[in-house]
């Protein structure tokens, strides 16, 4: 059964949520605050996170922070388009503003379960004219194979799995630490630039967008 994790402090909203959910068929796990949420996650690994910003203790941003390859839906009373902005380079994968209408918010959870599920599933990774076999962990441009090292693979993989968010440093160190334990925050910005200038050596493309003081993206055609 398919598990969602309601992070909000609001008893009214988290029993709505958590009602509305159950109807769907859908597991609940409930945290009212930013400490609960992440001793919850510490233990539970849910399929999605439904996470208001407003918490006591450790804010939303802060839980948001710690939150790795789940994806995450903001719920926030904060309308601001630079608070959204930030909040999706942050790492969110959608943000939903209350009041919200649950027949959206159904359809956006769907969404992101939908993406996820294809991201863990799909056999092979393709962007522009690069393809990524997750299988064979070969990677080429057009029909030329490209030789990476696996610390290279590992953030071409996590990139191409999530190619319109920008992914920070320390969330590339964290998802690809069980592959890659010896890259560290002194090597990172080493092997991603060895891995842009492999890349380009086939193509004139800087496939790889740094976004500065964030992290890394793919870089789309015309950007």
């Amino acid at each position: 059964m398919i598990k969602i994790a309601v992070i909000d402090d609001d008893v009214y909203i988290g029993d709505l949520l958590e009602e509305l959910l159950l109807r769907e068929g859908y597991q609940v796990l409930r945290a009212y605050s930013g400490t609960e949420a992440l001793l919850l996650l510490s233990s539970i690994r849910p399929d999605l996170v439904l996470l208001d910003l407003m918490l006591p203790g450790l804010s939303g941003e802060d839980v948001l922070a710690q939150i790795n390859g789940i994806p995450v839906v903001i719920l926030s009373a904060k309308a601001d388009v630079q608070d959204k902005v930030n909040l999706l380079l942050g790492g969110a994968a959608d943000y939903v503003t209350k009041p919200f209408d649950t027949e959206e918010l159904l359809a956006r959870i769907s969404v992101q379960l939908r993406n996820a599920a294809l991201s863990v599933s799909q056999p092979v990774l393709a962007f522009e004219d690069l393809t990524l076999h997750v299988d064979t962990h070969q990677v080429q441009h057009g029909d030329h194979f490209i030789r990476l090292t696996k610390t290279e693979y590992a953030i071409l993989k996590l990139l191409m799995q999530n190619p319109q968010q920008v992914i920070t440093k320390s969330q590339i160190l964290e998802r690809i630490a069980k592959d890659t334990p010896d890259c560290m925050e002194s090597s990172l910005k080493i092997h991603i630039s060895n891995l842009r200038k492999k890349l380009r050596e086939y193509s004139e493309k800087d496939y790889i967008e740094a976004v500065w003081g964030i992290g890394f993206k793919m870089r789309e055609s015309g950007s």
